[in-house]
């Protein structure tokens, strides 16, 4: 049974960082595309990064490019969503998400499994 798990959300003052973790289990993350996404209250859920299975090619969205890097161990089957710079307007319920095909995108449909998510406040 395909289980992805998040970890390492919480609490930062602006301009700090956050690891976030995606654990993976029943599937190998190396031949899977894992897409990172983050829903705030009151907005729609968006696709922040995502890595495809072939290649390991990444992608960002505009917002969060040159801030934040995803990232995956295989060994560890984990993709990991390094969060630098943070701003309070990052502050938002992260999921990660997984695409049994291979490519990414930034809207939730193509995404199969989902994580239960971590919360990232970003607050002085």
């Amino acid at each position: 049974q395909l289980r992805l798990v998040e970890s390492g959300g919480g609490l930062v003052q602006p301009g700090g960082s956050l690891t976030l973790s995606c654990t993976g289990s029943g599937f190998s993350v190396a031949d899977t595309t894992i897409g990172w996404f983050r829903q705030a209250p009151g907005k729609e859920r968006e696709g922040v990064s995502c890595i495809r299975s072939t290649g390991g090619t990444v992608t960002y969205i505009t917002s969060v490019r040159d801030r934040f890097t995803i990232s995956r161990d295989t060994a560890k089957s984990t993709v990991y969503l390094q969060m630098n710079s943070l701003k309070q307007e990052d502050s938002a319920f992260y999921y990660c998400a997984a695409n049994s095909r291979d490519f990414c995108d930034y809207v939730p449909g193509p995404f199969d499994s989902w994580g239960q998510g971590t919360q990232v406040t970003v607050s002085s």
